[in-house]
């Protein structure tokens, strides 16, 4: 019997190379390795770094998938994911290729060493709630709407990435 379903919500980001190139081969890497099934992805939005290192902007996006992997074993796949596509260990909250983060999973809590559900900074981060919003507006993560978090936050230098000319 395959394991049941579980709706999970995913925040992709980057900021070397083709960023935004990068979230779409992310997506489409989630879904062909069976990690999860996307059922929706955000628009792609430029974000101002995140954190004291002088670096380029970034490109962030969220989406929702259904996956039967457990949330350990989810995080684990997303991060070999993450060095198959070129990511190297770098300085916290630095430049990256590609960084995957689990936002939730299903309407589970964990608090454990190497994983928090949720995410422990979703509702501080305009990165994550604006795209999140886009695509999710009625959903509520522990209690808290999700549009409402997003109309709240300082959503200064979060923009739709601009299309190629």
């Amino acid at each position: 019997m395959p394991a049941p379903e579980t709706l999970v919500g995913l925040g992709l980001g980057s900021n070397l190379g083709d960023a935004p190139g990068n979230i779409r081969h992310a997506l489409a890497e989630i879904d062909s390795r069976g990690l999860a099934k996307i059922a929706a992805a955000s628009k792609i939005y430029r974000t101002p770094p995140w954190g004291p290192v002088a670096q380029p902007p970034f490109a962030n996006a969220c989406a929702l998938g259904l996956t039967t992997l457990a949330p350990y074993a989810l995080l684990a796949a997303l991060k070999e994911l993450e060095r198959a596509m070129g990511r190297e260990a770098s300085e916290r909250w630095g430049p990256r290729l590609i960084d995957l983060d689990i936002l939730f999973y299903g309407e589970r809590s964990l608090d454990e060493p190497g994983l928090t559900l949720p995410h422990k900074h979703l509702f501080e981060r305009a990165f994550v709630l604006i795209p999140l919003a886009e695509i999710a507006p009625d959903l509520h993560i522990a209690g808290r709407s999700v549009a409402k978090a997003a109309q709240a936050i300082d959503a200064a230098g979060v923009e739709i990435w601009p299309a190629r000319d």
